[in-house]
């Protein structure tokens, strides 16, 4: 529902900012990780995630898309709740938590307060396949010298094609024929694929 909010950082904790946008200041749950990238700022942009429950409507925020995304995959997991993958993203960064899951590391997840065995061994089981297959793709998408490969690459890529054959392939294409607009080239490539 909300993507970010840009504004200026009334006031900071490792667990909460309140970021003042227009006449209106919004208290955000942030992660020490978060908190960690933004104590020397005075302002700037944080990508938010909106919980809804019965009792309370939270936002929570992170200072980058990355650690939004695996907050999103751990709160998928049955029995992870949003203070929980806080919790985590606290004790560990984004591309340690990553790694752990993708290793099938129990034991660091595991010696996070409050994640047992169990807890460890269903995050690592359920988002194993999930986790890392977007990596880079937000590189491509918001590069600011976006070519009309890149563009193409991207949105390839994001359709779920590897991005290696998908390389292959626009090399082949822009070889033949480089004037070709995003749109023909990715008609091209689909037709390769």
């Amino acid at each position: 529902m909300y993507e970010f909010i840009e504004g200026e950082f009334v006031e900071k904790s490792p667990a909460h900012l309140i970021v003042q946008a227009g006449p209106l200041a919004y208290f955000i749950h942030i992660s020490v990780f978060t908190y960690s990238q933004v104590s020397n700022q005075h302002n700037g942009r944080i990508y938010l995630h909106f919980v809804v429950r019965e009792d309370a409507q939270l936002l929570y925020g992170f200072s980058g898309r990355e650690e939004r995304e695996i907050f999103k995959s751990l709160i998928s997991v049955s029995g992870i709740g949003a203070n929980t993958a806080r919790l985590i993203l606290s004790s560990l960064s984004p591309e340690e938590v990553t790694q752990a899951i993708l290793a099938g590391n129990v034991a660091v997840l595991q010696g996070i307060k409050g994640i047992g065995a169990k807890s460890a061994q269903r995050i690592i089981v359920d988002l194993k396949d999930k986790v890392g297959k977007g990596a880079g793709i937000d590189e491509l998408f918001f590069s600011k010298d976006n070519t009309s490969r890149d563009e193409a690459l991207s949105a390839l890529v994001a359709l779920g094609f590897p991005k290696k054959n998908v390389e292959k392939i626009l090399t082949r294409i822009l070889s033949k024929e480089p004037e070709l607009s995003v749109e023909e080239v990715v008609k091209a490539a689909l037709k390769l694929m």
